[in-house]
């Protein structure tokens, strides 16, 4: 099969996770060509995959390290425009790649663009409602709720949700499906390149990776200071933000890192931000997770609570965040011993499965 992943560019776990799965879909002989903007086009470039830059769909803003979603809207205030250009610019890959199969992963114009011309779709996502912790029952959460799982009901062929099977599902806080639809989702498990167990651990460093948008440096310069009153821990972060903290003897950043999961292996802790697929990561290698959420994310907070609930970590509210407080809880989860998850990451390889659907998807 020729496939087209078309892939949100806010953050990188969506590419993270969809490179990884096009890898596995290229070594069973098909063509996968991406789509995307931001860094996470930069990511794409970097894991050797042919890209095409695609017009963005929403520009995400913030404050003092925390989503705003007043100045998303209004930097996104031209949203039916930009989708209409992400439609545009979909519709002319799809045609001039021959595609077979769209994969979109949080895209939704390339979904439309695939539908109008006859092209079978997959959609990657691991949510279909939202909330926030400031304002979990706002009028707006509910009516993007309501439109996005009209749309997944509607425009894909298929929803592959990246996380386990109900009721150990760490993003089920962020759904809500009717029993009639059930079976148009299909929750294979995290997208992992490699066996968990097979992947040497230890214990040497505290691991911090929580996004790496710009309105997030005052946090990263919060972790420097209470780096400097630990010395005898070592912090590694991971950022492709200009900006963040010099270097010290036991504070070292890091840009662009083609793999993470060695560095993450050797972690005793990991100091995250809520999102699905570092969250996977960490649990499936055992280590005790941070989060610092943002309270007006419509993600991070369900995530969060699904693990606090677990006993695999920590939240930390983002807008009340000080130093006294994450310092508390860095130290509360060095003492943390998360459940034992590996019966969970031992479950058929969800990359195999996902190549089953959509190979059933295309003949069908």
């Amino acid at each position: 099969m020729n496939i087209l992943f078309a892939v949100c560019g806010e953050g990188l776990g969506h590419a993270s996770r969809s490179t990884k799965l096009a890898a596995y879909l290229a070594q069973h002989g098909h063509t996968c060509t991406f789509a995307s903007y931001g860094k996470a086009y930069d990511f794409i470039q970097k894991q050797g995959f042919p890209v095409h830059e695609i017009s963005r769909e929403v520009t995400l803003g913030g404050d003092d390290g925390l989503f705003s979603l007043a100045k998303t809207l209004w930097l996104s205030k031209t949203v039916p425009v930009s989708l209409l250009h992400s439609y545009r610019d979909a519709r002319r890959l799809l045609k001039d790649q021959h595609t077979d199969l769209l994969v979109a992963d949080t895209m939704y114009a390339a979904g439309y663009a695939a539908k109008s011309l006859g092209i079978r779709n997959a959609f990657i996502t691991n949510q279909n409602t939202f909330a926030a912790a400031a304002s979990p029952d706002a009028a707006y959460w509910n009516y993007l709720s309501r439109i996005v799982q009209k749309y997944l009901q509607k425009v894909p062929d298929i929803v592959i949700v990246p996380d386990f099977p109900p009721p150990d599902t760490i993003s089920g806080h962020n759904f809500l499906i009717p029993e009639t639809e059930i079976s148009h989702y299909r929750f294979v498990g995290p997208i992992l390149d490699r066996d968990p167990a097979a992947i040497p651990c230890s214990r040497e460093t505290i691991f911090a990776s929580f996004g790496g948008e710009p309105f997030k440096l005052p946090l990263y310069t919060m972790l420097r200071e209470i780096a400097d009153e630990l010395p005898d821990h070592t912090f590694e972060v991971f950022s492709t933000t200009p900006g963040l903290p010099e270097n010290t003897g036991n504070f070292q950043t890091f840009g662009y890192v083609p793999d993470l999961q060695p560095y993450l292996a050797k972690s005793r802790v990991a100091i995250l931000h809520g999102g699905l697929t570092s969250l996977m990561e960490a649990l499936s290698l055992g280590k005790p997770v941070v989060m610092i959420i943002d309270p007006y994310h419509p993600e991070q907070w369900n995530n969060a609570k699904k693990i606090e609930e677990m006993g695999a970590g920590i939240m930390v509210l983002g807008n009340t965040v000080t130093k006294e407080k994450l310092d508390d809880a860095i130290s509360r989860a060095l003492t943390m011993t998360p459940p034992d998850l590996r019966q969970l990451f031992t479950a058929p390889d969800s990359r195999e499965t996902i190549r089953g659907i959509l190979e059933s998807l295309h003949t069908s």
